[in-house]
């Protein structure tokens, strides 16, 4: 099947029957999550616009959900990301001379087998669906700040699996996922770029269009690490003990072997550990040398991003931007 075919319906109704329901829990222990996750993306905002020093701070319109529901909402991100990507108002025509097939059975599995990794996923563009019980309409898409999405079966499931305090992970995975919609809300054409530079990875994968990509997704997945536990032990009292026992379970994941590791490879999943450990030095050593102020001038336009090779050597950016 041709790219230009992709029935987008169809990879959403196959991706949201596709994936595992999650971990057992009583409507008690459910009422709880959802309630406690909604308090922590409220409670997160200031505490990340204090520590990343933005303004304004983030908008994202907060939706707890399952992981079918999370996966329809991926499709409609995809299916955005590539309309505006592409600089088309028909995913079709955007999708138009990317080498290889593309069908809806191929999303659908690829997200359902993320399914049980995501924690939490900030949508730019807000195309969730209606809410539940409500009829799509034109309101029907999010603020400023995108939509964000903390899917909770997920988020039950690493907390059990780690063995920490509920409220403790919620707020500090809210933490994280905040950063993100601050970082929107800090650079508006920050969803655009992201979505033509990976548009155009589908269509000319080499590898310079590779690293551009991978050093912007390194900043981004790095800067909200370095907040989400910069907030302190105050804030949230087993913050190292969350980093300690979720940065050993990341490092557990990358020692699979077998068929895990082979989908650990084709998902990417490697290289996106490799990101987060990047970005988050990357960070740590801008505002160690220069400030926040510093390392905040990197939201300002496209042409101040970090290039691979900066990510790699901060002090290279610095004086690139800074002088």
């Amino acid at each position: 099947m041709q790219p230009s075919s992709v029935d987008w319906e169809l990879a959403a109704r196959l991706a949201s029957r596709a994936v595992r329901p999650g971990p057992s829990a009583t409507r008690a222990e459910r009422a709880e999550l959802v309630e406690g996750l909604h308090r922590a993306a409220e409670t997160a905002v200031p505490h990340v616009a204090r520590i990343t020093r933005l303004d304004p701070p983030g908008a994202a319109d907060v939706r707890v959900v399952d992981r079918s529901r999370w996966a329809r909402a991926s499709v409609s991100a995809v299916r955005d990301m590539v309309r505006i990507g592409g600089g088309a108002d028909d995913p079709a025509s955007a999708l138009a001379g990317v080498r290889g097939t593309v069908d809806a059975a191929q999303i659908a599995g690829v997200l359902a087998l993320l399914s049980g990794a995501v924690l939490g996923q900030l949508d730019p563009w807000g195309r969730h669906g209606p809410r539940p019980g409500a009829e799509p309409g034109p309101d029907d898409v999010a603020p400023t700040g995108g939509t964000l999405l903390l899917v909770a079966p997920t988020v039950l499931g690493v907390q059990r699996s780690l063995a920490v305090p509920p409220a403790d992970f919620w707020l500090w995975v809210a933490l994280h996922e905040q950063t993100h919609a601050q970082q929107l809300a800090a650079a508006p054409w920050l969803a655009e770029h992201l979505a033509r530079r990976a548009v155009g990875l589908l269509r000319d994968p080499e590898q310079t269009a590779m690293d551009e990509l991978g050093a912007v997704m390194a900043l981004l997945e790095g800067h909200a690490d370095v907040t989400m536990d910069a907030v302190g032990a105050r804030v949230v009292p087993s913050v190292w003990v969350l980093r300690r026992r979720f940065s050993a379970r990341r490092d557990s994941g990358a020692r699979a072997n077998g068929l895990r590791r082979v989908l650990r490879q084709a998902l990417g999943l490697d290289a996106k550990l490799s990101q987060y450990r990047d970005g988050a030095a990357f960070v740590r050593a801008v505002r160690r040398r220069g400030g926040t102020a510093a390392l905040n001038a990197v939201w300002s336009g496209p042409d101040l991003l970090p290039t691979a090779a900066e990510i790699a050597d901060p002090a290279v950016w610095l004086r690139r931007v800074h002088g």
